[in-house]
């Protein structure tokens, strides 16, 4: 799994850049509720993309988010916030991909 570097948005503006999905899926550190993913997927098929959860809810585990990115198309997922995706062990979100190929990742912040 690869950490993402998160992109700051500006005045300025940002040109983002997209690196391949990991095969293995990616991870995303979080900086309160102003992080987003965004996600490309250039192939014939949807995909799903899905944010692996570790909160909890009065004890009772939350599920997974999930997204699905049609063929062709984009988007922009979040925020992802501490309270629901924080690995237990490093505090970054994990993400995972149901496909990988012609699919490309950015992770930016507001």
């Amino acid at each position: 799994m690869a950490t993402l570097t998160t992109q700051v948005i500006s005045l300025a503006g940002l040109n983002p850049a997209y690196v391949a999905a990991g095969g293995s899926g990616d991870k995303v550190a979080m900086s309160g509720d102003r992080t987003f993913l965004h996600v490309k997927n250039g192939g014939g098929s949807p995909i799903t993309v899905t944010l692996t959860a570790t909160g909890a809810v009065r004890g009772q585990t939350v599920t997974s988010p999930t997204v699905s990115v049609p063929a062709s198309g984009e988007r922009m997922i979040g925020p992802l916030t501490a309270d629901l995706l924080a690995g237990t062990s490093d505090g970054l979100a994990a993400i995972s991909y149901s496909a990988t190929t012609s699919v490309t990742v950015a992770a930016v912040r507001i």
